[in-house]
């Protein structure tokens, strides 16, 4: 039988099969594959044994939050309480379109603003339009619904953005679970505890656990640069050469999908999909060098 897996708790799987759900388990030689099913693969499973035999070919993947074959990505974006934060809605937009998967833009708690904030939004709300990319207030219900239509949705953003409640707006009888925002940290707290597809009339919502960084948006291969990180959390923008860039680009597209075997969204690891440490990138440099006898000369000034 073939179905779409509809929801992951540890390595217990829930498989929709017209209709019907089955709790399956995956098979050991996809571990040996050094595959793991997601949610969203369209599976074959046994129903005798309850295992998933197969995995269909994804049209995409995500690496966090961690899903496959999405059709559109509905990011949901607060205004106030947590603030815009337009470097972490602008890094989903980067790793959502080199997916080929279309953004919009949910805007929520807009009645938390006053006119003049208001005002100085618009702005934003035009430019994003203008360069294709739909935007829609949390409120207008029924705009969503027919944007989403058909479509097998992520549901992403800042933690506390208002996910979970918009879900619950949507189709009053799923429940979810929903706390109010940490006054202290200004964020969110985390609510969604697992990976789940619902369906809601005509569209497959996929809620996920909230994030709050996605550590491989930090680089931007398009636009030749890398974000890092320095004392106090400042933020510095490294331009990278051609060279780099071509060399980046063939390891994150050919070699690096090889061996993530833990979806982890560190940009260099090892063969077990561990983050590679600082000491044995030393060693690799160290060991190049010795082997092309790269001799490096300092010069003298006296």
């Amino acid at each position: 039988m073939e179905g779409r897996i509809t929801k992951q708790i540890s390595n217990q799987y829930k498989v929709t099969v017209n209709g019907v759900d089955y709790i399956c388990s995956a098979r050991g030689k996809f571990r040996n594959l050094g595959l793991s099913p997601l949610v969203g693969d369209i599976v074959r499973i046994n129903e005798d044994t309850l295992t998933i035999e197969e995995i269909n070919p994804r049209i995409n993947e995500l690496e966090r939050p961690v899903v496959a074959n999405v059709d559109m990505a509905l990011i949901v974006t607060s205004v106030k309480k947590p603030d815009l934060s337009l470097s972490l809605l602008d890094k989903e937009l980067s790793v959502i379109l080199a997916n080929n998967i279309e953004p919009v833009i949910c805007l929520t708690k807009l009645d938390l603003l006053n006119k003049e904030e208001l005002k100085n939004l618009k702005p934003l709300i035009k430019y994003y339009k203008s360069i294709g990319i739909k935007v829609v207030d949390n409120k207008h219900l029924g705009k969503i619904k027919s944007i989403l239509k058909n479509k097998l949705v992520v549901l992403t953003g800042q933690t506390g953005a208002g996910k979970s409640s918009l879900l619950n707006k949507l189709d009053k009888r799923l429940n979810l679970e929903t706390k109010p925002i940490s006054e202290a940290l200004n964020r969110g707290v985390h609510t969604t505890r697992h990976t789940e597809i619902y369906k809601i009339g005509k569209i497959f919502f996929v809620d996920t656990p909230g994030f709050s960084a996605l550590d491989l948006n930090n680089i931007d291969l398009g636009n030749m640069v890398v974000n890092v990180y320095g004392k106090g959390s400042k933020e510095r923008i490294v331009p990278l050469g051609d060279y780099a860039v071509n060399i980046m680009n063939d390891y994150m597209n050919n070699y690096r999908p090889l061996i993530n075997k833990k979806h982890t969204d560190y940009v260099f690891i090892n063969n077990r999909g561990d983050k590679i440490s600082r000491q044995f990138i030393f060693k690799v440099i160290k060991k190049e060098a010795l082997k092309n006898r790269t001799i490096f000369s300092c010069p003298v000034v006296v």
